[in-house]
């Protein structure tokens, strides 16, 4: 009998800000939120779970917190938290009491978790008061552990900022800084299905450590799509999205890239005659 997919949600880069006050004076960051809640709450077939990569709020405030957590009532799924180089661990830990995982490390908001037969492990990768990331020996030593405990368990791995080198000049000055220590502790361990991250604003796909590193697109705004070196640190109003990791046994993960909106459609392929002329 063959297995029923689970489906693992990934939203990113929330940037909430107190009782909806626009972000960058521009982007309605919250009821963006909103938008992408009622479309996860409304998929057929539903995720099993919802992880939120990062950068929940624009300035770590509590007011931005408590905006948030009202807002993710409304989310009819389970879902996990991380942080990302804008959120404040204490406040994130004072107001998300209830969320047990946040906990699990003394310092560091770092975690496991499953999502049916996937294992989900969560790094911090933040560095107080700087966009850039990093980790030290205490967060690769957590990760390497973790991993050896159930090596033969699909697994999925998570951070903030990505490890590898997008191309978008100002970004890539904010990345993660030592990536070459975490990819030496994944590579010793296959079961590793996907390597995910926010901070990015925008969907890309790199191999990395023996398998694949993806990043998601932002839940309002998106970083100005520019490759030329010294490029402006500019964003746009491209569609919202999200992702969508699908597991089975058979394949493994398939991820898949979805926007949030209004648009025309479905329509069919095919009607009594065959394929529509």
């Amino acid at each position: 009998m063959t297995q029923q997919a689970v489906l693992l949600a990934q939203i990113s880069d929330l940037h909430i800000k107190a009782h909806g006050k626009l972000s960058y004076r521009k982007v309605d960051t919250l009821g963006a939120l909103r938008q992408v809640i009622a479309r996860l709450n409304a998929l057929l077939p539903r995720p099993d779970a919802v992880v939120i990569t990062g950068d929940l709020v624009d300035f770590g405030h509590e007011e931005e917190y408590l905006t948030l957590k009202e807002a993710l009532s409304h989310l009819e799924l389970p879902y996990w938290l991380m942080a990302g180089n804008h959120d404040d661990r204490q406040m994130m830990r004072k107001i998300f009491a209830d969320q047990t995982h946040l906990f699990q490390h003394h310092e560091f908001i770092e975690w496991e978790g499953e999502c049916g037969p996937l294992r989900l492990l969560a790094l911090d990768s933040t560095v107080p008061q700087q966009p850039q990331g990093e980790l030290c020996e205490e967060r690769l030593g957590w990760l390497s552990d973790r991993l050896k405990e159930q090596p033969l368990r699909p697994t999925i791995v998570m951070l903030h900022h990505p490890p590898f080198i997008s191309g978008i000049d100002h970004m890539d000055r904010q990345r993660l800084r030592n990536p070459q220590p975490l990819a030496a502790v994944i590579k010793g361990h296959p079961q590793v299905e996907r390597v995910l991250c926010g901070h990015l604003h925008r969907s890309m796909q790199v191999r990395f450590a023996g398998t694949l590193a993806c990043s998601a697109p932002g839940v309002s705004h998106q970083v100005a799509f520019d490759l030329q070196t010294d490029g402006p640190a500019n964003f746009c109003l491209e569609p919202a999205g999200y992702l969508l990791h699908r597991w089975t046994p058979e394949q493994g993960v398939v991820t898949h890239q979805c926007v949030v909106g209004q648009f025309d459609g479905p329509y069919p392929f095919y009607d009594a005659n065959g394929l529509i002329d």
